[in-house]
């Protein structure tokens, strides 16, 4: 049950490239047997548009969602017979009342389905600054807070937390993205480590662990040169905390699919003490997959 619970496509996301079904064919060819279809659920207000996305408008990112609901639920009939696909949408927060807009904007799109959507929980913004776009606006964001990285760190994960209880995801994504442009792993550490953020860690965890969430480890941290979400100090903890942990590669392209998969995951995984993974499948069910069991050892000799 080689698995991934988070992808975009360039034919919906605008800083992606490809088509959607070619992602559905590259993940089938790589051997995949679960794989989601996670695009971002749109933004509500002008001022939340990424630079990308200059000459559309708020109505044109709800249109491109509902085309990616429709697409996507043509591909999983299409593909029934080679691979379990899960319909879904990574969120984003930017305030409780777009939240209420998001929930509604999800519903409907499950409706439209015919079936509930899997719900990656990500936060992209912190005061409204999106973190993970460029360095530039990174340092717009530490800046908001006077310089102060542990006070961005504590936004960060306080937006999270409201995510967390307003939404409930089924999938935690990047849970600490807000590494994305520290200056170091160790100073990323060092952060999460303090303790006015470290408390808000141990609670988010405690809160998603206690609605049923799986933790994605998210392989395209290596192609951003970071070593992995959550960082190996931040995952063990989580572990001990009873968190479960299921795979993503967050592709963005045919092939990001699987990317990092056999040359960083594996080791990860190994290096964690993990003896399972888990994932939701296409009936929205969790399943679990033994590490080092056929599938697994089958799908890594493939992608090797």
């Amino acid at each position: 049950m080689p698995i991934s619970q988070h992808s975009h496509s360039g034919q919906f996301c605008r800083h992606g490239s490809g088509t959607l079904e070619g992602v559905v064919q590259a993940a089938v060819a790589r051997g995949f047997t679960t794989y989601a279809l996670t695009e971002h659920v749109p933004r509500f207000e002008p001022a939340h548009m990424y630079p990308e996305e200059s000459d559309m408008t708020v109505s044109d990112l709800a249109a491109q969602f509902d085309g990616f609901i429709a697409e996507a639920k043509r591909l999983r009939t299409a593909y029934a017979g080679q691979i379990d696909l899960v319909v879904g949408c990574e969120t984003e927060y930017l305030s409780a009342s777009d939240a209420a807009q998001m929930l509604a904007t999800i519903n409907a799109a499950g409706t439209a389905l015919g079936r509930p959507l899997l719900v990656v929980g990500s936060v992209h913004h912190v005061a409204r600054i999106p973190i993970d776009f460029s360095r530039d606006l990174y340092d717009s964001a530490v800046a908001h807070f006077g310089g102060d990285r542990a006070a961005l760190y504590a936004a960060y994960f306080d937006a999270q937390y409201e995510l967390l209880r307003l939404v409930r995801p089924h999938v935690v994504g990047h849970v600490d993205l807000v590494a994305i442009f520290a200056p170091s792993a160790a100073d990323h550490v060092a952060t999460l480590r303090t303790p006015e953020v470290w408390s808000r860690v141990q609670r988010n965890v405690k809160a998603a662990v206690e609605c049923g969430a799986l933790f994605e480890i998210n392989s395209r941290a290596w192609k951003k040169g970071v070593a992995g979400y959550p960082c190996l100090e931040l995952a063990r903890a989580m572990r001990e905390a009873g968190a479960r942990f299921t795979l993503s590669d967050d592709a963005h392209a045919p092939e990001d699919v699987g990317m990092h998969y056999a040359a960083h995951v594996t080791e990860y995984v190994r290096e964690l003490g993990l003896e399972k993974v888990y994932c939701w499948d296409g009936e929205l069910a969790v399943r679990e997959l033994r590490v080092g069991g056929p599938e697994w050892t089958a799908f890594f000799a493939r992608v090797e």
